[in-house]
């Protein structure tokens, strides 16, 4: 077990999953250093928290051994786009290999494997095993598709809402990015009963988008409706609103795994068996967020950092 003299390095701090679990370690009077690609009002909140900032790019060798000194646990997280997954990996792993830290919670994806055939499940997959291969305890989430695509890919217009993805009619069971960050600040805290696990987390309820659109519309009090959108149609908005070629390709390869694939799909009781929470449900997401669907989503935005913008982008 950890006591409040380790100290754990949080990389994508101002991310989704990445702020919260800075949160949740402060609460628990845990010291945190917090790596920030940007320093932001993001990364000031972070510093109101408690937390030691420090700026630096997980490419950045000489950046990434310095945030690791002194470091007993780090929580590794890295974008989507660039693709340099792998690198950023390599870095990692031999940055905390000479800084001695004893364990690593490693953000990987729900479709992770071998004989995967597009960028970034493979990528995934190799690097788990690379982390597998240090002297570090480890540990590989393996997430669904956050519940935040529900407020990135959404339109509100007229006194209605719309949710525009292409996803057809395939289910999964969206999960809340804070309830992630207590899976990952839980096994920071205790790590060995983790050691060399691959935990693929779900929220509570196997959806398809007809029904998620039908209980946001109970919570928000308006009609929403789900209207699904082709693989070409979805890749081309998303180059219209200042993606990336490699990003929307992406996004679409994803899109034909959900529909076709189902390593999406699933559930288990690990974030309540871990967190020691029950995920939340779409109703109660949406009454969380409610903020987030009083207007267009963040489809709109440009920012990079999630599936066009920091939320998403950080992990599927």
């Amino acid at each position: 077990m950890s006591d409040t003299t380790d100290l754990f390095l949080i990389s994508g701090a101002t991310g989704k999953t990445g702020a919260p679990t800075v949160e949740l370690l402060r609460e628990r009077g845990f010291r945190v250093r917090a790596l920030v690609h940007t320093l932001d009002d993001r990364a000031t909140r972070l510093r109101e928290l408690g937390a030691e900032v420090v700026h630096g790019d997980l490419l950045d060798f000489d950046a990434v051994s310095s945030a690791l000194v002194g470091v007993t646990a780090a929580y590794f997280c890295y974008p989507i786009d660039p693709p340099r997954l792998l690198e950023a990996t390599a870095i990692f792993a031999q940055a905390a290999t000479e800084a001695n830290v004893r364990a690593v919670v490693n953000m990987s994806q729900s479709p992770a494997r071998r004989e995967a055939h597009y960028y970034g499940p493979r990528e995934h997959w190799i690097a788990e095993r690379l982390l597998d291969r240090t002297p570090m305890m480890t540990t590989h989430l393996r997430p669904t598709l956050f519940a935040d695509w529900l407020s990135w890919q959404w339109v509100r217009h007229d006194g209605q809402g719309v949710l525009r993805l292409p996803f057809g009619n395939a289910r999964h069971a969206p999960i809340a990015s804070a309830d992630q960050a207590r899976v990952i600040a839980a096994i920071l805290a205790n790590p060995a009963p983790h050691d060399r696990q691959v935990y693929p987390l779900y929220g509570p309820e196997e959806l398809d988008h007809y029904t998620i659109a039908k209980k946001m519309s109970q919570v928000l009090g308006i009609p929403v409706r789900y209207e699904p959108v082709d693989i070409p149609s979805f890749a081309a908005s998303m180059r219209a609103r200042g993606a990336s070629p490699f990003l929307a390709q992406y996004l679409g390869n994803v899109a034909r795994e959900y529909q076709n694939s189902g390593v999406f799909a699933g559930t288990n009781n690990l974030v309540e068996a871990i967190g020691g929470t029950p995920p939340m449900t779409v109703e109660q997401y949406t009454t969380e967020s409610r903020d987030s669907f009083a207007s267009d989503g963040q489809q709109t935005m440009g920012e990079g950092g999630g599936m066009a913008n920091a939320t998403i982008i950080e992990r599927l």
